[in-house]
């Protein structure tokens, strides 16, 4: 794993003992590369406190922050100065909306599920469909943003890391777009489950380079990145494609995912006349989530739901869900839950979707779930395959494992909901690049 240090240089360590947080002092780097608690520090975290927003760059709440190696932090403290400056240039806004509308294919539909809704009775289901965004998924708002940041910086390198291939696609389309030159960072186990996205990746001129290390997945793709970006942090540009990592990544592309919900509020009020009860939405990192989430935070009434991947068991390392076991601690530039073991070092994670496959969370996910203002719940692998298989035959649609796992939540939920309430899965993607895992996994009669 990367190493990761701790230096005084950034403005977004964590808050003062007062904020019932570990001190630095009392953080220690494990050899396998994250910042662990030790033993009786746990209980005083954050995990059970009831916090408030920290109004500070890069925190929500205690978590978030700034972790890097010397090395980086002054290539975050450039794309956190650009990225502020853009975020105020009417010309860079007018560009992105442009190229989301005309490029992307925003924006996406909010489509009635008059079948599943008949189905399972209760409430009305609407999927947002993000599965229709040129390259299959969400991750296309997020690297055109960051594409139009690295022209800015005047870069022409950049790398990224993936785990189903989805996030590597919509990098490898923006560096095809822009002329930029592509590494893209891929555990060898995700290239074996997502072949046809290695293969778009490659014909969109991208070179994917695979991971051996670890676990073979997202984890350690996201750690080569890292490395790589150390070795050539003057021409190259680390395109993270999740709310995750080092400020300022969790705010900046949760903020080029807010169109998500964004659309989805005006799309509903449209359809409804009114908010609607529920969003639900899968949560690997959580950038899809926290893209339809954003807009409907200070709206208490409408309940927000983060569906993890609960894997094959509830044992530790056959498993996904944060919620259900994670410790705080430092990951890959940043501080939230994470799934470890009694020793602190990094729990193995399963997953049948490569996406969901990873053992920590988008900060501001660990701040939503300590305010409870958001409820994370997980789906297993077998009810992610029924819910692709259901989805499929009553709606004609196909969905990502991914999101699958949302799928599945609002088949649990609906039923015992009223009629009149209404609930919105975020459909993040779509299932094209799973037809091998499905094949390998489900009877089909």
């Amino acid at each position: 794993m990367a190493t990761v240090s701790v230096t005084k240089k950034s403005s977004t360590h964590p808050p003062r003992k007062t904020r019932k947080e570990p001190a630095l002092s009392k953080l220690s780097a494990s050899k396998g590369g994250a910042i662990k608690l030790r033993g009786s520090q746990v209980s005083k975290t954050a995990k059970h406190a009831a916090l408030k927003l920290v109004v500070s760059p890069g925190r929500f709440g205690p978590w978030g922050g700034r972790y890097v190696p010397e090395t980086l932090m002054a290539a975050c403290e450039e794309l956190e100065r650009e990225y502020d400056r853009a975020k105020r240039d009417p010309r860079f806004k007018a560009r992105l909306a442009e190229l989301l509308k005309s490029f992307a294919g925003r924006p996406t539909p909010l489509f009635f599920a008059r079948r599943l809704t008949e189905k399972l009775g209760g409430a009305k289901i609407y999927l947002k469909r993000e599965d229709l965004l040129h390259t299959g998924a969400h991750k296309i708002n997020n690297c055109l943003g960051q594409a139009l940041l690295v022209e800015r910086m005047g870069k022409h390198r950049v790398v990224a890391e993936t785990g189903a291939g989805q996030h590597g696609v919509a990098t490898a389309t923006v560096c095809a777009l822009f002329g930029f030159d592509c590494v893209v960072y891929m555990g060898t186990e995700d290239m074996r489950r997502q072949e046809l996205n290695v293969f778009r990746m490659r014909l969109l001129g991208a070179e994917v380079r695979g991971v051996d290390s670890g676990s073979r997945t997202l984890k350690d793709a996201i750690n080569e990145a890292m490395r790589d970006w150390v070795t050539n942090v003057r021409t190259t540009h680390y395109l993270l494609g999740s709310v995750l990592g080092a400020h300022p990544y969790p705010t900046m592309v949760r903020d080029f995912h807010r169109v998500i919900g964004q659309e989805a509020r005006k799309q509903v009020m449209q359809a409804e006349g009114k908010l609607p009860t529920a969003i639900i939405a899968c949560v690997g990192g959580g950038s899809n989530a926290i893209g339809i989430f954003h807009d409907f935070i200070g709206d208490k009434k409408v309940q927000l739901i983060g569906v993890e991947a609960g894997g094959r068991s509830e044992k530790l390392g056959d498993h996904a869900a944060r919620f259900r076991g994670g410790l705080p601690g430092v990951l890959q530039g940043t501080y939230s839950y994470v799934l470890q073991d009694e020793a602190g070092q990094i729990a193995g994670t399963h997953s049948v979707s490569a996406g969901l496959d990873y053992p920590s969370i988008g900060p501001e996910h660990a701040w939503l779930a300590d305010q409870k203002r958001a409820e994370y719940v997980s789906a297993s692998d077998a009810e992610a395959l029924d819910a692709c298989k259901l989805l499929a035959r009553l709606e004609g649609i196909i969905p990502a494992l991914e999101s699958s796992h949302a799928v599945a939540e609002v088949m649990k939920r609906a039923p015992k909901m009223k009629k009149s309430d209404v609930v919105i899965v975020n459909i993040s993607g779509r299932g094209d690049k799973d037809v091998g895992i499905l094949r390998e996994n489900l009877q089909l009669d």
